[in-house]
C-alpha cells in the first residue's frame, strides 16, 4: 500500500467533505456483540457534542471529489481546477477499521461526488457499508449520503447497512436550485427520501408484530440546505424545513451558511461574509418548531420574513406578542410556559412538577434552571412581580438586548486534522 498517496487522498477528500454539515449524534441503537467491533449506541459523529456534553468524532470523507455536475456553489464542481482523488472501497474500509482501533473515531460519515451516474456512485457507497458490516463485523455508526436519482433497490440495501441516510436538498427552493445547479432535479432528491420514509414506517409496523426484523435506517434520515447562496428569505427556508419534517419524518434539517469558494456571477462575491449568525438563528427557529410547538408562520410572517439578528427567535416572538404576557407560572399550561423567554423544555417540565407542591417564586425558578434574567419580565407570580412594569416600557427591547450577551463567535470551524 502506498501510504504517501493514501495520506494525500485523505487530505484532499477530508477537506472537501468539511462543507457537508449534516451530521450530529446518531441516535442509533446498534449494540456491540461478542466478536463484533464498535457500537453505534455511543451516539457520536463529526467532532460534535452529545446531549450529555461528550465530544465525539468520526471519519468524515468523500469517496471521491470527481463529479459530473457543475453546481456553482460546490468546490468539487466539474469545471473547478482542483486536485482530484478517489478512494477504493477497500481503502475506506481499512481506514475506518484502523482509525477505530486507534480510538481516533467512533464511526464513518461517507459522502461522494457523483461520478459516471447516480447508481454507480451509490453502489460504491453501499459496498463500503456492506463490507464493514458483513466482513469486518463493524457495529459502529455509519452515515451514508444518499445520491439523488439512485434506484430504490440500492436505497433499500443502503438502509439495511447504514444507521442514518441523508439526501441534501442543497438549495432551499427549486428556483434557486435551477439557477445554481441546472443539471440537477429536485424530484431526484425527494424520491429517495420518500422511499426511506416508507421503509422506516414499514419497519416500525413489522417490529410490532415480529420479534426479529432487519434494521432499516435505525437513526432515520436528514437533509441539509445552503443558506445565503441564493436570495431566499428566512421564512421560505423554515417553511421548507417544516414541510419536510411533517411530510418526510426527518430527524434533522441542517443549515449551512454559504462559504464563498468560487467566482461566479450567480453567487455572492468572494468577499461576502459567511452568514454564520443567520445560520445560528435558523437553528434556533428549527428548535422552536421541533420541541416548542411553534409553527413556521408564528416565527415569521410575510411582513417579517427575516429573523431578528439582535435577539433569538423566541424572544423576538414574545416582543411581537406582548399582549400574551405576563404568564401566571402557577396556572399556565405547558405550551404557554414553553413560550416564555428563558424557559426551556426541561425547565418547563420541572415547573409543572414543582408547582403541584408549592407556590413558586423567582428563587424557585432560578433553582429549576430557568434563565431568570430574561424570564422575570414575562412571568406573573401569585405574590406579584415588580419586573412587570418594564413590559409596557417603550425601551423594553433595548433593556433586554443590553442585558444579554451571546456566546456566538463568527468563525468557520474547520474539520480537525485526521493525522
Amino acid at each position: 500500500m502506498n501510504f504517501d498517496r493514501l495520506k494525500e487522498k485523505l487530505e484532499i477528500l477530508a477537506d472537501a467533505a468539511k462543507y457537508d454539515v449534516s451530521c450530529s449524534s446518531s441516535g442509533g441503537t446498534r449494540k456491540n456483540k461478542k466478536g463484533a467491533l464498535g457500537d453505534s449506541s455511543v451516539s457520536g459523529i463529526c467532532h460534535t457534542y452529545t446531549e450529555d456534553g461528550r465530544c465525539v468524532s468520526l471519519l468524515k470523507i468523500l469517496l471521491t471529489n470527481h463529479c459530473i455536475y457543475d453546481c456553482a456553489y460546490c468546490v468539487s464542481r466539474s469545471s473547478n481546477d482542483i486536485k482530484r482523488a478517489a478512494f477504493t472501497v477497500e481503502e475506506v474500509v481499512d481506514l475506518t477499521i484502523n482509525f477505530y482501533r486507534r480510538n481516533y473515531i467512533e464511526g464513518l460519515f461517507l459522502s461522494s461526488g457523483i461520478f459516471k451516474n447516480a447508481d454507480t456512485t451509490m453502489e460504491r457507497l453501499v459496498r463500503v457499508a456492506k463490507k464493514l458490516r458483513m466482513e469486518e463485523n463493524f457495529n459502529g455508526y455509519i452515515h451514508l449520503k444518499s445520491i439523488p436519482g439512485a434506484s430504490d433497490e440500492l436505497m433499500q440495501e443502503a438502509a439495511l447497512y447504514a444507521d442514518r441516510l441523508s439526501v441534501n436538498l442543497e438549495i432551499p427552493t427549486e428556483s434557486g436550485l435551477k439557477l445554481l445547479a441546472p443539471e440537477k432535479n429536485r424530484q431526484d432528491m425527494i424520491s429517495p427520501m420518500r422511499y426511506i420514509q416508507k421503509g422506516i414506517i414499514q419497519y416500525q409496523d413489522e417490529k410490532k408484530i415480529l420479534k426479529k426484523v432487519p434494521k432499516f435506517a435505525p437513526a432515520g434520515q436528514s437533509t441539509q440546505m445552503i443558506v445565503g447562496a441564493t436570495n431566499e428569505n428566512d421564512l421560505q427556508i423554515i417553511k421548507v424545513a417544516d414541510h419536510f419534517y411533517r411530510n418526510f419524518n426527518l430527524k434533522r434539517v441542517y443549515y449551512s451558511g454559504y462559504v464563498p469558494v468560487l467566482e461566479d456571477n450567480r453567487l455572492p462575491s468572494l468577499t461576502t461574509e459567511v452568514p454564520m449568525l443567520r445560520e445560528n438563528r435558523l437553528y434556533q427557529s428549527d428548535w422552536l418548531m421541533r420541541f416548542y410547538g411553534f409553527k413556521a408562520e408564528e416565527i415569521l410572517d410575510p411582513n417579517v420574513p427575516f429573523l431578528d439578528l439582535e435577539v433569538d427567535p423566541k424572544l423576538s416572538w414574545a416582543l411581537r406578542h406582548l399582549d400574551q404576557f405576563p404568564v401566571n407560572i402557577q396556572t399556565a399550561d405547558y405550551q404557554m410556559i414553553l413560550r416564555i423567554p428563558g424557559i426551556g423544555v426541561k425547565s418547563a417540565q420541572k415547573i409543572l412538577s414543582a408547582r403541584r407542591f408549592q407556590i413558586l417564586n423567582l428563587d424557585h425558578l432560578r433553582q429549576l434552571g430557568t434563565a431568570v434574567n430574561r424570564a422575570k419580565y414575562f412571568i406573573d407570580f401569585n405574590a406579584g412581580n415588580a419586573y412587570l412594569k418594564y413590559l409596557t416600557d417603550k425601551n423594553f427591547r433595548k433593556l433586554l438586548v443590553g442585558g444579554s450577551s451571546s456566546k456566538f463567535h463568527n468563525q468557520f470551524s474547520q474539520q480537525l486534522s485526521l493525522f
